[in-house]
Order: C-alpha cells, then structure tokens, then sequence
C-alpha cells in the first residue's frame, strides 16, 4: 500500500536542533546482579547492566540536567526559549508539573509555556513533534523539549533487567542555528494495549509476548518504512539510525528488518550499558550519534510507545558539527562516569522496599 503524501509531516520553515544534552545516573546495576538474586544467576539477563538514579535523584533534578547541558550547547539565553516540555511516566507528582519546576530552575521563567507530556516511551519525541509546529509556525523561535525517566519494574519482573535512569534534552529552533536540521516526520499509533499503569499502582503491567510483534515491531516498522517512502528513501541513505531500545535485541532486529547495517546503529545503541530509559531511550541515542556525526550525514530517528505509536523523524546534519561535540558533557562521558552496585544498594535508592 502506498503511503499518501499528506501524511508527512513538514514544517513552513525549517526546524533544527540547537542544543542537545544528555544526563545519565552514576550508579549501574549488573544485569547478573538481578540474575543472582531472582534466579540464582541461572537467568540470562538481556542487557548488561542498567543505569540507576541514586536516592536524591527523580525526573526533575535529571531534567535540569539535561536541559542545562542542551542551553550551554546552544549557547542562547534560558529566556529566550518559549516552551519547556517534559514527556516521561515516572513524573515525581501525580498533580503538578514538573515542567515548571524545569523551566524555573533554568533560568526560562516566568515568560514561557510549560507542560507534561506522557505517552509511555515516546513521550519525549512527542514533545519534539509539537515543539517542530510550533517553531515551524513562527510562534516560537526556540523550544525546549524533554524525555527523561526513572523507569519502574516491579522486583522479579522481567522488566526489572532492563527499566533504567535517565534520558536527553532538546533545543529545538531555525535550521540555520542547528547541528540537524529535521527533513519530515511521521507518526503512527494504535491502540494496542501491551504495556500499562493504572492510577494509584506502583509498577507497571506488560503483555509478555505481546509487547513483540503486534506493538514494538508493528508501530516502529511501520513508522519508520512509511516515513522512508515519502521522502523516497532507503535505508542505504542513511548514515545512523537510532530505533527505541527496551533491549539490545528488539532495535537489532526492526533495523535488520527495514535494511540497515549494525555499523549504522551502533553509535547509538546504548541499552546494553544504560538499560531502557523509557520516555528518553532514542532521544539520548541521537545525542551520542550526534556527538560523532559529521557535516551532512543522514540520521533516521524511531521512537516507540506502549499504549501504541511511534514518531519517525529524518534529520540531516549541518556544518555546526564541526565545532565539536555540542554539549559539555558527552554522552559517552555520562557512560564512562560509573559506579557498580549491588541489588540492596538499588532496593534502597529507588525505593523498592513496599507496605
């Protein structure tokens, strides 16, 4: 089936990426860790280990972090930006922003919009989608866009292996000012129910098997080959690709499906070493490929969303990249900065220990 045209979305003016900036959690928890105390080390675990936020870190001090580093890469004023958004599910208040609390601490307010955005793990790209309408629109001309999450597992669940700390921040504002400029997008979304949170619950529910073929691969396959047929390319086009990474093995997979090489995907395939940072996964992906692009390379950026849907983006990268990695601290310096600990050191810092 072909893809109708209009369904590519692309802005009046052109859209680019002014600052970037990642934050990672010290703290790693082994994969074999989680093994030993559920399994007697018998279990294979599916990433090596996970990044996880110590006892005095949530989405909100992460967040800062990261939009602090995106502000020094862009070298603009806080004031300057029009919107502060943050997508992510592990928000610390069930009522109030954590938007604000950002947009305060940076320096953005009190002249700026600000909102929490939650679509299970594309929440930060859906942030980024709204903020290329409104800089595309003329209505702002810079925006600050966030995916950051302290993501849960309940302890002995499969989810436990892989739900990590962390995320990425983007400036969003004109092409002429950005490291990459953004090509066209699209979205796709279902309602596929294989990964849920009710009201007052503490940890999430998954669909087993389910989160497989009929959600991940479905929405991202689809998102990403509908995206490549309206700008009338292939994978062979791109230089990286970033794809969602609850696992090592899902975004592997959906990249040899849809053509591209393990050389186009290992800059920023980082689950192995951080786990799924949920909301902030691809966005923090596209922050160490950027750090490594060169002047006109390709990027193809997949996210996606239990609950289901993915957003598709085709960047470009500009001549900026020559000054050198934007942001102060890389992403691959956030990586190196560790500290191994053990399971009750993770019990105590994120809070497992439950009436």
């Amino acid at each position: 089936m072909t893809a109708d045209p209009n369904f590519l979305m692309k802005t009046d003016r052109a859209v680019g990426i002014v600052g970037y900036g990642s934050y990672i959690p010290r703290y790693r928890l082994p994969g074999s860790e989680i093994a030993r105390v559920w399994t007697g080390g018998l279990a294979a675990a599916p990433v090596k280990e996970k990044a996880v936020a110590a006892i005095d870190e949530d989405v909100v001090t992460m967040a800062i972090e990261a939009a602090r580093n995106a502000i020094a890469c862009a070298g603009i004023d806080p004031l300057q930006i029009r919107a502060v958004w943050v997508g992510s599910e592990s928000h610390p208040y069930a009522v109030k922003p954590t938007s604000t609390i950002v947009a305060e601490s940076i320096g953005a307010s009190p002249n700026v919009l600000a909102a929490d955005w939650e679509f299970a793990c594309k929440a930060g790209t859906e942030a980024v989608q709204a903020s290329l309408g409104l800089v595309g629109s003329g209505m702002a001309r810079y925006i600050l866009s966030i995916g950051m999450d302290t993501a849960q597992g309940r302890p002995g669940d499969a989810l436990e292996y892989t739900a990590g700390s962390g995320g990425a921040a983007f400036i969003l504002g004109p092409a002429d000012d950005s490291y990459a400029v953004y090509q066209g997008s699209y979205s796709y979304v279902t309602d596929t129910p294989d990964f849920w949170r009710r009201a007052g619950e503490v940890y999430p529910s998954h669909g087993d098997r389910f989160t497989g073929e009929p959600a991940y691969f479905a929405h991202t396959i689809a998102a990403a080959s509908t995206l490549m047929e309206m700008m009338n390319t292939a994978a062979t086009d791109y230089d990286f690709a970033v794809f969602h990474q609850p696992n090592v093995k899902f975004p592997a997979r959906a990249a040899k499906i849809l053509g591209f090489t393990p050389d186009q995907i290992s800059a920023g395939l980082l689950a192995n070493d951080i786990g799924n940072v949920y909301s902030g996964s691809c966005m923090i992906g596209l922050t160490a490929i950027l750090d490594v692009a060169e002047p006109d390379d390709r990027i193809l950026m997949v996210s996606y969303g239990s609950g289901a849907g993915s957003d598709a983006f085709d960047l470009r990268v500009t001549e900026r990249v020559k000054e050198g990695p934007g942001a102060q601290i890389t992403t691959a310096d956030y990586i190196a900065r560790r500290s191994e600990i053990d399971y009750g050191t993770y019990v105590r810092y994120r809070d497992k220990l439950k009436e």
